[in-house]
């Protein structure tokens, strides 16, 4: 059987190979039905894991012949069939609403996939936002395909010791056993690419994972014709030094572009997640230098119109930087004999200034440099991403620093829970998230109490009994008595409001909050009357002990305060359990130090279960929150580290449990229903959830970049990069002759109500057309900058010109400053070109 050809359980059996089908598919193992036919076949095995591929490999050929030709079996296996076959013949949003659009295809470049727990290549909230972004683009129909890494390992599992002590695990990903398949050649030998490597030549294998109607390439360098040391560099994420990362972000980018030249996939948009994938620039360019005999410059110029680059740093110490010394063994040769460019030249795209010879190499610098748009991941972050790359864009107002937001979201069909997914598909149907959903808010906002109650109790109810069995296999590794297994398998009550925190361990997350005054903690849990509970979770990196020590201290007030009950730290925080926790809980906190939360998606996972967030107004919730969706804690300012407002926001998130929340969740009406409490998770449902999907956030990136980036890249690209070397003629234009550009004397008359300004300006070298000449004045009141054209009049001596403008007399004059700015119809500025000057 061709998916099974690399694998040592030979079998041609019809309902294997369609059970095979479906198990490589990890964006089609969510539904209730999916669950039903791999549980059916090892149902603890796929309790466990929930990867299908898994599961079947396992299954003995004798069971799965018996299970096959049960009638039930069959009947579930149909209808995933049928589903999936009308699935693929329906045209969904991207055939609709862009029927003949110039994007055929864009590459989606990311360090990790959070896709399915059966393919653990992933840490957190960045292969959380690919994973989830590859899905949406599968279900809106968005041609768009991955690239990636195979870790033969991945990220760490985690143990915690009876002490609280974090053990770092890394069990070996065996890829016979993963839901992905070997990228074959047509004759069949398996696809592999070389790439130049110090010392020795690298190989690189490919493989292939079905993501829906979208694929993902995952590139691993576990090749036997590699050296030892080579052959590891795809063994951990997020391990080893400095010198393992450039290596691995070099695979990413340089041996993913030569991934798809090699599959005959020619991307109009590279989507870099992230500027760990920036090397892609460098690949692309010289792709499209070898098809066209043009230099890299211009090669650069015609294939950035179609580069987009999204940041997911709130500081400036997470940008990826190698020094010269590592750089130069990995790119000396590359720029010679690849790019035709000088190592010096080279380093200069990843640094702030260029002639600096000391500056390290920043990858995020590379990506911008190598990028038509840029964009945070929420717009808080948008504005800190602002400020942290404005020293690439000397003189610019932060405000126009070349940096928007695209705010992240969660795939919907991915994070609901069965019982929400009951009680959407019967108010919104089945297919919902498949087009712009916005017509949900008003079917959610027209649903009663007792339906969303009803979900929310049977959802709380099934997190409880997954709780109580994975904290008793944890007290049971942790080599606990019996009487200790026994208490943890009826620990919890399925009636109490549950708290839930999860996520990383790190110090500006402040995962100890909550611990700041014990005492008050402990009387909010004991309240006979008013039971409240939390489940925590998280892991903190090996190398972070202070991370380390946070874990450490839940683990001791649990086991000292006699809060078992009560309180859980559940171990090993990964995709299943954080499923499992955006179910059930009813409440979500999240206490990051602002602006530190770039957007955070965790609680966005709740939004569809009907749990309510409470969280600092950092990331997407300073953009979301309302008093009738949840509850915020924190002045929306920024204070760093300063003790005095952790104690703040401490006894704010401690007042607001005991004031607002504990009693809105137990004031029940007389059908026995917090009315309160489930107008905000309607209005939560209703509001929050589609604006806060990957189906927003897929079709946005669509319309507002990928679209528009593949008309642009077609543009400067044709002809062989005729428009591409026109504008780096420009460019260079305006680099020569800038410090020859001055401005005369400005002149103000205020004439029957309005301002009249004029200002001779001497262009040097340039023709007027290369500039704008325009005022600016800063916005009033929140909104944004001014800025008003200048027309150009006739020429004046010394290859000057006067510009004048008219302005509504609303403001002062002393409130417009002119400036000159580069200009070009199919340039992007100041991305493009940086240069400003403003009159004095």
């Amino acid at each position: 059987m061709g998916n099974l050809k690399y694998t040592n359980r030979p079998s041609d059996a019809t309902a294997e190979d369609t059970l095979a089908q479906l198990a490589l598919d990890v964006g089609g193992t969510s539904s209730q039905t999916a669950a039903a036919v791999w549980g059916q076949l090892n149902p603890e095995l796929w309790e466990r894991t929930h990867s299908p591929w898994a599961v079947l490999q396992t299954v003995s050929g004798e069971r799965l012949e018996k299970i096959t030709s049960e009638p039930a079996f069959r009947a579930s296996l149909e209808e995933l069939l049928r589903v999936r076959s009308a699935e693929n013949e329906v045209e969904r949003w991207f055939q609709q609403a862009h029927a003949n659009s110039p994007l055929t295809c864009a590459a989606y470049f990311s360090m990790e996939y959070m896709l399915s727990e059966a393919l653990p290549i992933y840490s957190g909230g960045l292969g959380n936002v690919a994973g989830d972004q590859l899905k949406a683009a599968s279900d809106l129909s968005v041609p768009a395909i991955g690239v990636g890494l195979l870790y033969s390992q991945g990220y760490f599992r985690q143990e915690i010791d009876r002490n609280g002590a974090q053990r770092a695990l890394y069990p070996f990903n065996d890829p016979g056993q993963l839901p992905i398949k070997p990228v074959r050649e047509a004759d069949g030998d398996w696809l592999r690419i070389p790439i130049p490597f110090p010392g020795f030549e690298l190989w690189i294998r490919a493989w292939e994972v079905q993501v829906g109607r979208a694929k993902l390439f995952l590139l691993d360098t576990n090749d036997p014709a590699n050296i030892p040391e080579y052959r590891g560099i795809t063994s951990e994420l997020y391990g080893g030094g400095n010198d393992l990362r450039l290596r691995q972000e070099h695979i990413l980018g340089i041996g993913g572009w030569r991934l798809l030249r090699a599959l005959q996939i020619v991307p109009e948009v590279c989507h870099l997640n992230e500027g760990h994938a920036a090397f892609a620039v460098l690949e692309r360019a010289a792709s499209y230098m070898e098809d066209n005999q043009v230099d890299f410059w211009v090669a650069l110029m015609a294939t950035r119109a179609g580069n987009l680059f999204t940041t997911h740093t709130p500081v400036e110490a997470g940008f990826d930087r190698f020094p010269v010394d590592l750089m130069r063994p990995h790119f000396e040769n590359y720029c010679a004999t690849r790019l035709k460019i000088s190592f010096d030249e080279l380093m200069a795209l990843g640094r702030r200034d260029p002639g600096d010879g000391g500056e390290p190499f920043n990858m995020a610098y590379l990506a911008m440099h190598g990028s038509s748009a840029v964009n945070g991941v929420s717009r808080l972050h948008g504005a800190v991403s602002r400020r942290l790359f404005g020293p690439l864009f000397p003189r610019w107002p932060s405000e126009e620093v070349p940096v928007g937001h695209i705010t992240n979201g969660v795939h919907v069909p991915t994070w609901h829970s069965p019982e929400a997914q009951s009680l959407w598909s019967e108010v919104c149907g089945k297919t919902c998230w498949h087009s712009d959903p916005a017509h949900i808010g008003g079917s959610i906002r027209a649903t009663g109490d007792a339906p969303i109650w009803s979900m929310r109790n049977a959802a709380r109810k099934s997190l409880v009994e997954y709780v109580r069995s994975r904290y008793a296999r944890q007290v049971a590794i942790q080599l606990g008595s019996p009487q200790e297994i026994a208490a943890a398998s009826a620990a919890f009550n399925f009636d109490a409001l549950t708290l839930g925190f999860a996520r990383r361990f790190a110090t500006y997350k402040r995962p100890n909050l909550l611990l700041r005054d014990p005492d008050r903690l402990l009387r909010l849990l004991r309240d006979p009357h008013r039971p409240v509970q939390l489940v925590l979770a998280g892991k903190a990196h090996p190398e972070d002990g202070a991370g380390q020590d946070m874990i450490r201290q839940w683990s001791e007030f649990i086991r000292g305060s006699g809060a078992r009950n009560s309180i859980i730290f559940l171990s090993d925080y990964d995709m299943l359990l954080t499923e499992e926790l955006a179910g059930g809980v009813d409440v979500w906190i999240n206490t990051p130090r602002r602006p530190w939360e770039a957007s955070g998606t965790s609680g966005m996972k709740l939004l569809v279960n009907g749990g309510l967030n409470l969280s600092e107004l950092d990331g997407w919730w300073a953009e979301a929150y309302a008093p009738e969706v949840g509850w915020a804690i924190g002045d929306g300012r920024e204070h760093g580290d300063d003790p005095a407002s952790d104690a703040a926001d401490a006894a704010s998130l401690y007042a607001l449990l005991e004031q607002r929340i504990i009693p809105e969740f137990y004031q029940r009406n007389e059908a026995g229903i917090p009315a309160q409490w489930v107008a905000k998770i309607r209005e939560s449902m209703a509001r929050l959830t589609p604006e806060y999907s990957a189906n927003r956030v897929v079709r946005e990136y669509t319309e507002s970049h990928y679209v528009p980036a593949a008309a642009a890249f077609a543009a400067r690209a044709k002809d062989r990069g005729k428009l591409a070397a026109e504008m780096l003629a420009w460019q260079r234009k305006i680099d020569s002759e800038w410090n020859g550009i001055a401005f005369g004397r400005l002149d103000v008359e205020s004439l029957g109500g309005r301002l009249h300004f004029r200002v001779p300006v001497r262009l040097g070298g340039l023709e007027p057309s290369a500039v704008h000449v325009e005022l600016y004045a800063q916005g009033v009141t929140g909104d944004g900058p001014v800025r008003i054209p200048m027309d150009v009049g006739a020429p004046l001596p010394g290859s000057a010109f006067l510009y004048s403008a008219n302005v509504e007399g609303t403001r002062k004059a002393s409130d417009y400053t002119p400036r000159v700015v580069p200009f070009h119809p199919n340039a992007s500025v100041p991305l493009e070109s940086h240069h400003i000057l403003w009159q004095k």
